[in-house]
């Protein structure tokens, strides 16, 4: 009994030692099922999940602006996009403050806006808007080669964020079918292209 035990407590020893080691794991782990259709090189698709974690994490920091507003953080391809409502413009500088100089960050985009954040129903009606967007994807069967896995969604204030590494033909068709799907109210293009 005591042996089967020593392998445990020694894990739950070393945990603290290992902690950038396990977000690295981690950001591994949840990047390795999308990275097979993905354009972006697998480290790349490591390094943004981990970028993305970090950044969430020193974000969360800041507990007023991490319990008392709505931002979204989302990395890919080394571009960080900041969506989402706060109170003042003070609080719009000080989340840009406490997500930019990561390594690997080549480009910081800070769409918040300075408004009263939405509720959970707003959220959730965000989270139905991004479900139908990937859905609609689906749809887009005759261009070569388009894969709709290769295009990131977030929405926020129903406004949807489309961020990807695309042919300029795929980013048109993408950008047009988002538009059409119902809540839509504004997409934003935070796109890279291929071409």
């Amino acid at each position: 009994m005591i042996k089967s035990l020593r392998l445990p407590a020694l894990l739950l020893l070393a945990a603290p030692l290992l902690g950038g080691c396990f977000a690295a794991v981690v950001g591994g782990a949840a990047a390795g099922a999308s990275a097979a259709h993905d354009r972006r090189s697998f480290a790349q698709v490591i390094d943004d999940k981990n970028i993305q974690l970090s950044a969430y994490d020193n974000f969360n920091k800041d507990k007023e602006l991490a319990l008392k507003n709505n931002v979204s953080i989302t990395v890919y391809n080394g571009v960080m996009l900041l969506a989402g409502e706060v109170r003042t413009p003070e609080l719009k500088e000080r989340a840009e403050r406490r997500v930019e100089g990561f390594e690997g960050v080549r480009k910081l985009v800070n769409d918040i806006q300075v408004r009263e954040p939405e509720g959970f129903w707003s959220q959730r009606r965000d989270n139905t808007i991004t479900a139908h967007t990937k859905t609609a994807l689906l749809d887009i069967v005759d261009l070569p080669g388009f894969d709709p896995t290769r295009v990131n969604i977030t929405t926020v204030h129903r406004t949807v964020y489309l961020m990807g590494l695309l042919t300029r033909e795929e980013a048109d068709r993408v950008a047009e079918v988002a538009r059409n799907v119902a809540g839509v109210e504004r997409v934003v293009r935070v796109l890279e292209y291929k071409d």
